[in-house]
């Protein structure tokens, strides 16, 4: 979503709220797949269904940390994370697929209820991201909704593209 984009309503954030329950709604229908398409990748070497998920739900809790800071103490800097180093240590391949959703749902509703009140009068609120530099509080909020687009799109190749040779 461009920053400078505006919904029916004249709001930006509008746009960004139907785009954050348009991306969690979906999302949330492919913590139900059965466990061959779990196991489904996009790609030689990529993760599985099942990691991008888990993935997903981290990588909420990551954003909406750095948005609560951002809100209470601006200008601090933040911390990348590694999503590999996650994936080994939170150990992806044995936690219930079931935690993960309930965490990306939660915490999904309070990235929405946050951008509801947040993303116009706080948006030019800035924090330092240890890798990108100066972001703001807008910034993250459109990352949270282009983050999991582009997973999403990663979902839909693996559920599409052929399974090799059983």
């Amino acid at each position: 979503m461009s920053p400078n984009s505006a919904g029916p309503d004249g709001s930006a954030a509008s746009d960004l709220i139907r785009e954050l329950e348009r991306t969690r709604d979906e999302t949330l229908t492919y913590f139900s797949l059965d466990e061959r398409d779990l196991t489904r990748t996009y790609g030689p070497g990529k993760w599985p269904v099942r990691f991008i998920l888990h993935h997903l739900a981290d990588s909420e809790t990551v954003l909406f940390d750095r948005i609560r800071r951002v809100l209470s103490e601006p200008r601090q800097v933040l911390w990348v994370f590694d999503q590999d180093a996650w994936a080994r240590g939170l150990e992806y391949s044995q936690v219930p697929l079931a935690i993960s959703r309930r965490v990306y749902e939660s915490v999904r509703q309070a990235i929405i209820y946050y951008a509801g009140r947040h993303y116009e009068p706080k948006g030019q609120l800035e924090f330092v991201h240890s890798v990108t530099g100066v972001r703001t509080l807008k910034d993250e909020f459109d990352k949270v909704a282009s983050h999991n687009e582009h997973h999403l799109g990663q979902i839909r190749l693996a559920l599409v593209v052929p399974e090799g040779p059983a």
